[in-house]
Parts: C-alpha cells; structure tokens; sequence
C-alpha cells in the first residue's frame, strides 16, 4: 500500500510506500513547485522501471548477454482518450529474435498488465 500526504506546501505531496519516503508535485505552470515528479510522471516511471527490470530479469534467466535496457514512456491525453508510448532500446548482444522476445516480454510486466487490464478503483472515506 502507498499513502499520500498533502498539506500546506501547496501540491507537493509526500508518499510513502511502509519502505521508501518519496514525493509528488505539480509543475509551475499549473501552480505547483515543480519540486518532484507530476503524478502522471510517476505512472510513466513505474511502467518504464517495472518494464526495464522484467527484460533484465528474463535476460539473465535465459542467459542472454543484454548490457543495457533503456525504456522511455510518455503519456498523451486527447479527447478523453489516453495513449502511452513505451519505446525501448536494447544494448548487448542480441540477434533480432531476442530482442523481439523481449519487447514481448515487456508487454508482461506487471504494470503493464494492470494498465492494460480491466480497472476497477474502489474508494471509501476513513
């Protein structure tokens, strides 16, 4: 479970996860301080991270010798409709079927499941 706290710091916004202290803002342009990551800039993180470390991690399994796993992600909001680009370079050395398997591989991760699966957001008040 993560919780979020804001309070008087405008929209900078502590996060804590029971490990790890971490923080969320809001840009200037929108009346935040542009101190930490945008909520949607910490989306997009966790589904680069969560998509460089599963392709690490069958890498090493199948013994595949991948120096390097570089996974950009960004959002796009249009008319109600939102679209994530998740672009990923591989370095090492791979052959193309390798690498075809590990952009699949990629597709699995766990947030990239969750975002691609049915959602549902159950909230209450305490």
């Amino acid at each position: 479970m993560t919780s979020a706290k804001v309070s008087s710091a405008k929209y900078r916004t502590e996060l804590y996860n029971g490990r790890h202290q971490f923080f969320a803002d809001e840009p200037a342009e929108i009346g935040g301080a542009d101190t930490a990551p945008a909520p949607d800039e910490l989306l997009e993180a966790a589904l680069a991270s969560c998509s460089a470390i599963t392709i690490k991690m069958y890498a090493e399994r199948k013994g595949w010798t991948l120096a390097a796993a570089e996974v950009n992600v960004s959002l796009v909001r249009i008319n109600g409709k939102t679209t994530i680009h998740r672009e990923i370079a591989l370095q090492g050395e791979l052959d193309q079927e390798q690498k075809d398997r590990l952009l699949q591989i990629a597709k699995l991760c766990p947030v990239s499941k969750t975002l691609a699966g049915e959602i549902d957001i159950l909230s209450t008040l305490k």
